[in-house]
Formats: C-alpha cells, sequence, structure tokens
C-alpha cells in the first residue's frame, strides 16, 4: 500500500512538474503574438548562391531595413523569380529607395517587394514605358490591374541590379500584409537559409533614468563570454542612481556568412522576472523611423555603436517593444545585489544570454526643481507635449509626438555679414536630438530683402558640414519652414539659376551614341525638376540616384536631325534652359 502511494505521489509530482514547464513555455512565447505565417510557401526569389547582406531589422540611419538583401553573386543582371503564385500589383521607379521595384499579390493575402532591380521582362518594361510617356515622368508608381500580369512561382520578372538607394548589386525582397501594409520578418517564413549561429552581444551599456538619455553618456561596461555565455567583467556592477536602464549592441550572422546582422528579440530579466522586451517584426513603412527611439541615437550620431534601448523611452508608442513587469526601467528601493539577465535571439531561435549583478551604491541628492514653474522656465522639452520657443525674431513650434525623450532645450544665435544670408544663424537643440515629425521654424529677417529676391529666400539647416536647404513661405518680415531635424537655421537668398551641363556639343553627330548625359548643378545642390524635350515632345530621362539624366536612344529618336530642349528649376525657383541640335 505504502509503494503504491509512493508511486503515485511521485506521479502526481511530475505531472506538475510537466505542467508547469509547459505553462512556461507557453508564458515565454506569449509576451509577442505568436506567428502562424506560412512555411515554404515562398522561394528564394534570386537566381544565385543564397547569402544575404542584410536581414529584416538591420539598424539604418532614420529607418530599419524592411527586407532581406539577396546578394547576387557581385554582378548585376541574375535573374529575379516571382516568390509565389499572384499577380504584379504594382511596379515603382524613383531615384532613390528602392530604385525599380515590382510588388507581387498572392493569394494568401501576402504581397512580395522586389527592388534595386536593373530591367524588367520584355512585355512588363513596355507597358511602363507606355505610362511614363502618358505622365510624362520617368519617375512613376503605377497600380496594375489584377489580371494584366499574373505569375507563376519561380518565374522570371526581372533582373537583379543597384538601382536607388543601393550601395552594390543585390535584389531587396520583402513580404507584406497586403491589406495592413505591415513589413514581415521574412526569415519567419522557412526560406532555405541556414542558420545555426546564435547572436552576439558585443557591448553593454548603462543609463541614469531620473535624467534624459540626451543628456548623458551612457556608461560602458565590459563584458566578456565564458563557456557559452555572456558576463560582466565585474562581478557586481556598483549603480550610483535609484533608476538605471541598459542597452546592447549585437549582431547577428548567418551560417556561413560573417556579414553582421541585426537581432531578432531582446528580454531583459531582473531577478528571473521578465520586465521589457523588443521583436523586429511587423513594422510599417510609417513606423520605421522609430528605429531612431530603439537605438540610442545621440551615441551613434556622434560617431558611437549602435546601441538598442532595452527600455521603451516615454515618446515611442509601443511599437517593437512590449512593457511586461514595467517599461524596462529598473528602480533600486534597497542595497541588496539583484540578478539581471539579457537572453537575445535571432529568428531561428538561437540564443544567446548575459548575465551580471548590479548594486545600488551611494546616490547623490537629486536637484530640487521647480514643479510648479512651466515647461518654458524648466528650459525642457517633453514628449507628448506641444513644446515652444518664442523670441524677437525666431518661433519654434514642436507637436506632442516629435519627442522620443526629455531634452534641455537650447537656442544661440550669430549674426553673419554674408551679404546672401538675411537672419541671425539660429543653433537649435542639436543635430543629436532625433524628431518623429516635422517641425515648424519661423524666423524673421534681419535686414531689408530686396524685391527681386522675396520670392527667392530659403531657410537652409547645416549640422557638421551637412546642408538642406526648403523654399520659404512669406508672412509680413518672418520667413516659415518645416524640417525633420535640428541644427543651425538660417535664411539665405538664391536667386542663381542652375547650370546645365550636356555630354555631347552643339551640332554634334550623335551616330555611334548609345545615350546623352545631362547633368545640372546647383549652388544649393537642390534641383526641383527636370524636363527635356525632343523636336517639341517630352522625352524620357531617367535618373537614378538623383546625379545624373540619362536618355538611352531608342525608338523616340530616328535618325536625322534633332533639337534638345532642356528645363531645369532649383527649390527657389530659379530657370535654366538650354536648346541643342544634333544628328542621329
Amino acid at each position: 500500500m505504502n509503494e503504491f502511494f509512493f508511486k503515485k505521489y511521485n506521479l502526481q509530482v511530475l505531472l506538475l512538474f510537466f505542467i508547469f514547464l509547459a505553462f512556461s513555455s507557453i508564458s515565454n512565447a506569449q509576451y509577442f503574438p505568436i506567428k502562424n505565417y506560412p512555411k515554404n510557401y515562398f522561394i528564394y526569389p534570386v537566381d544565385a548562391r543564397i547569402s544575404l547582406a542584410a536581414n529584416f531589422g538591420e539598424l539604418r540611419p532614420n529607418h530599419y531595413h524592411m527586407g532581406l538583401d539577396c546578394r547576387t553573386n557581385h554582378v548585376i543582371n541574375r535573374p529575379v523569380k516571382a516568390a509565389a503564385e499572384g499577380y504584379i500589383a504594382r511596379v515603382s521607379i524613383e531615384p532613390f529607395g528602392f530604385g525599380q521595384a515590382i510588388y507581387i499579390n498572392h493569394p494568401n493575402g501576402l504581397t512580395t517587394v522586389y527592388g534595386h532591380l536593373q530591367s524588367f521582362i520584355p512585355e512588363l518594361a513596355k507597358y511602363l514605358k507606355r505610362k511614363q510617356y502618358e505622365q510624362k515622368s520617368w519617375k512613376v508608381d503605377l497600380e496594375i490591374p489584377p489580371g494584366l500580369f499574373p505569375v507563376k512561382r519561380g518565374q522570371l520578372i526581372a533582373y537583379s541590379g543597384s538601382t536607388g538607394g543601393s550601395q552594390g548589386p543585390h535584389c531587396h525582397f520583402e513580404i507584406r500584409d497586403t491589406k495592413t501594409g505591415k513589413v514581415l520578418n521574412e526569415l519567419l517564413f522557412g526560406l532555405p537559409i541556414p542558420d545555426n549561429v546564435p547572436p552576439s552581444i558585443v557591448g553593454l551599456y548603462m543609463y541614469d533614468r531620473n535624467k534624459s538619455t540626451y543628456s548623458q553618456t551612457p556608461e560602458s561596461l565590459p563584458i566578456k563570454k565564458v563557456n557559452g555565455k555572456y558576463i560582466t567583467n565585474q562581478n557586481i556592477i556598483t549603480v550610483h542612481s535609484d533608476k538605471i536602464s541598459f542597452g546592447i549592441s549585437a549582431n547577428d550572422k548567418q551560417s556561413g556568412s560573417t556579414n553582421p546582422n541585426g537581432i531578432y528579440e531582446a528580454i531583459i530579466y531582473l531577478d528571473n522576472l521578465p520586465l521589457s522586451a523588443f521583436e523586429i517584426d511587423s513594422i510599417s513603412y510609417d513606423e520605421t523611423r522609430y528605429v531612431n527611439a530603439h537605438i540610442d541615437y545621440k551615441t551613434r550620431a556622434a560617431g558611437g555603436p549602435f546601441i538598442e534601448h532595452l527600455s521603451r523611452l516615454p515618446g515611442y508608442p509601443q511599437g517593437v517593444y512590449k512593457d511586461i513587469n514595467g517599461n524596462g526601467v529598473i528602480k533600486l528601493t534597497d542595497s541588496d545585489i539583484h540578478q539581471v539577465k539579457i537572453v537575445v535571439k535571432d529568428a531561428n531561435n538561437n540564443t544567446s544570454v548575459l548575465e551580471f549583478k548590479i548594486q545600488k551604491g551611494s546616490v547623490a541628492e537629486k536637484e530640487k526643481q521647480d514643479t510648479k514653474a512651466s515647461y518654458y522656465e524648466q528650459k525642457e522639452f517633453h514628449p507628448g507635449f506641444v513644446n515652444v520657443f518664442e523670441s524677437n525674431d525666431l518661433q519654434l513650434y514642436i507637436k506632442p509626438e516629435t519627442l522620443y525623450d526629455s531634452v534641455a532645450f537650447t537656442h544661440s544665435e550669430q549674426t553673419s555679414a554674408a551679404p546672401h544670408i538675411y537672419s541671425a544663424v539660429h543653433s537649435i537643440l542639436s543635430g543629436l536630438v532625433p524628431a518623429q515629425d516635422d517641425f515648424t521654424v519661423r524666423i524673421k529677417a534681419n535686414k531689408p530683402i530686396e524685391q527681386d529676391l522675396t520670392d527667392k529666400i530659403l531657410m537652409k539647416r547645416t549640422w557638421h558640414g551637412k546642408s538642406e536647404v526648403i523654399k520659404a513661405t512669406k508672412d509680413s518680415d518672418w520667413y516659415t519652414a518645416k524640417f525633420r531635424a535640428f541644427g543651425d537655421f538660417e535664411l539665405v537668398a538664391d536667386n542663381e539659376p542652375p547650370v546645365i551641363n550636356v555630354s555631347f556639343h552643339n551640332n554634334a553627330i550623335l551616330t555611334h551614341a548609345t545615350r546623352i548625359i545631362i547633368t545640372p548643378r546647383d549652388n544649393n545642390d537642390e534641383i526641383k525638376s527636370f524636363r527635356a524635350e525632343l523636336d517639341g515632345k517630352w522625352l524620357c530621362f531617367s535618373n537614378d540616384k538623383g546625379r545624373s539624366f540619362i536618355y538611352y536612344f531608342d525608338e523616340m529618336c530616328r535618325p536625322g536631325k534633332h533639337e534638345l530642349k532642356i528645363y531645369v528649376q532649383d527649390e527657389a525657383g530659379n530657370t535654366a534652359e538650354k536648346l541643342y541640335h544634333f544628328t542621329r
């Protein structure tokens, strides 16, 4: 009898133990929605050795990388194939971004995207050319009727290239939810990309969250890998703050590749209690700029590494983050030793773990702040509020959703003696502070503007040698423009027309030429519009990467004598026109 109860008791314990394990596993899986993406539905889209130059979620300036960069054996013109059955629903052609791209809708409610293409299959190319001439624009974004270009799985649709915002030959590949436009992590679809390599954790950083992340340099905590696990060099990290958060620098690699790609997921635990996590999946292009809140923007913009916050900044909606027990900010209320664990995963569930201990040490007394004072009097701007600054010659309006974290507001101005500058140079915050949305800058002219220049005034933003100009709207002595980055702002007059450079001289014989290259130049590097006419009719010039406008001779230019007119306009509205004759 005793033996029976002993066995029964053991079975009950084992059953409870396995129930606990199952419950724990389910709990872990439910930090984020369970993915039910179809496996093996899509094929690898390029006829080339399977290898990635970048993955989904890799950190980029002002955006997440939103797809897979499929290598093409370091050459252009590799066959690009439809990843599954469907129809070509959209084609876009632009100087930057995807360059030349195809969008295919599939019957399972998903869309695949193929970017940086060199050329299209002939029947599609012919259709696109007709549409470009109808719209009188090389740059097009065309919705295509469903029955016009059906495709089968593996069917040739284009050839790979390096058009648009590409630095070398490859094919950018995406999988999107057709209805919502959300881009999904392609590595969750069972594509034949081998990966048994866990992510690498290369840096650990600590922040004092009693102040803005933009008002500090994070403390770098050296780490090392011992017996397959990451630990800190220092056994116990002494913390001189009662409120802290952590960030990591990490990357991932696929099997057989040394290319450092982005990680998929990270979770931070305190004493085995999960606090916060992020997962890189299901991101729309309207949300991708939030990468500037996911990373330590200030550190990166100053030339440092990418650091990914393990806590959500106050001005960032949930996005890629999941607040589990709090938002990842650790509040230390005692002097006990606490265990911190950071678990980092890739999309194939390869996992790396970093563990260390923290203990609160001496904490400096917090500076007293008059809570009754206005935000303006405190000289601090906050996310979630309309933030305004006004002086005699500057007005600044920042929307509630523009800032990710609080920031100490700074403004200074300096006069300029340059004759073409019509305001003080206003330094507003810093280019090390990111902005999610545009903000409004109004500057008052500090000297009379000649009548012929009143509609030629640009607002110029400069930061560390890089500049941009925007045509300013006049309202009495004030000029208004909208920007998406802080820095140094001023009013400049521009009445200098663009310069047009052409690859042949007037009355040239172009019998053996294959193309015409036109390279306009502007003193502010802003060409707003370009138009070319051959014998009085619009002629299609491509403009890949925005540098030169190129026409390849085709049936639009028959043998004989021709007249070519070129019109160019800059941001200020200055125009240039040239007339050339040539014989073909």
